[in-house]
């Protein structure tokens, strides 16, 4: 895929079913998001759990009930713009598509969330190694014990996605994503993967595994996966997520997001 296609263009090589793949270090510059789709009944309730939980959950867009487009980002069709959708009906993933055009209804309301694949250009530009950019693959994302604050149906622990540093790169990391509130920000924690709950690195729940050198430290954000464990919770009868890793890629500017 080349690194000099436009939002526009990925958006109709994936629209045509050309392109399924997940979208990590595509389109350098742009916003990418995760996405939740569910019936207008529920949506107070999911804004309020964002709301309550903006590190996992940092919200970009919200579309009208029954909109495919959000206008805001950019000329989408939400129902086959994403590489990969997974479809929850009474919590569990049912099926997964790569479009949602037959499902759409008139009720749904689509939530656009930050995701981590946008501060990766940030750590790229500085000089940093992203190692799941490195080696071509998904990032890495663990199911945690952390509890997220609940609001309605919605409530679970918080999954969160890692990426490894030498010390010195682990703090500028930090130094970087703390001006990115609006695509997880700062790590969460560093270092000792169990204070997290997590048992094994190298099997991570969502994602692909990726080395990890003797002498670097795995740091951790917050991931935008979480939703999909707060909807198999709520146990809705129909709920729609990217797939892990195949986020929507907008024509907004990373740099927008940035704080000073």
């Amino acid at each position: 895929m080349s690194s000099t296609l436009s939002p526009a263009k990925l958006r109709r090589k994936i629209r045509s079913g050309e392109y399924t793949g997940n979208t990590s270090g595509l389109v350098p510059g742009f916003v990418q998001c995760n996405i939740v789709i569910l019936p207008a009944a529920y949506a107070h309730d999911f804004l309020r759990f964002c709301q309550l939980n903006p590190k996992p959950c940092p919200l970009i867009a919200v579309g009208e009930p029954g909109a495919a487009a959000l206008p805001a980002l950019g000329d989408i069709d939400i129902r086959s713009d994403v590489p990969g959708y997974r479809v929850f009906r009474d919590g569990q993933v049912t099926e997964e598509l790569t479009d949602i055009t037959a499902l759409w209804r008139d009720d749904l309301v689509t939530f656009a969330l930050g995701c981590s694949f946008s501060f990766e250009e940030a750590l790229l530009a500085d000089g940093l190694e992203v190692r799941n950019v490195t080696q071509r693959l998904n990032v890495p994302m663990y199911r945690t014990t952390l509890d997220c604050v609940a609001a309605g149906p919605f409530a679970g622990k918080m999954v969160v996605s890692m990426r490894p540093f030498r010390a010195g790169d682990a703090i500028r990391a930090i130094q970087i994503c703390t001006r990115f509130p609006a695509v997880h920000g700062a790590p969460i924690h560093l270092g000792d993967p169990a204070l997290l709950g997590i048992a094994d690195l190298a099997h991570p729940d969502y994602g692909d595994a990726v080395s990890i050198g003797e002498t670097e430290i795995p740091l951790f954000w917050a991931c935008g996966v979480t939703p999909q464990v707060a909807l198999a919770a709520a146990r809705l009868p129909l709920a729609i997520t990217h797939r892990p890793g195949c986020m929507l890629v907008t024509d907004m500017r990373n740099s927008q997001l940035a704080v000073l």
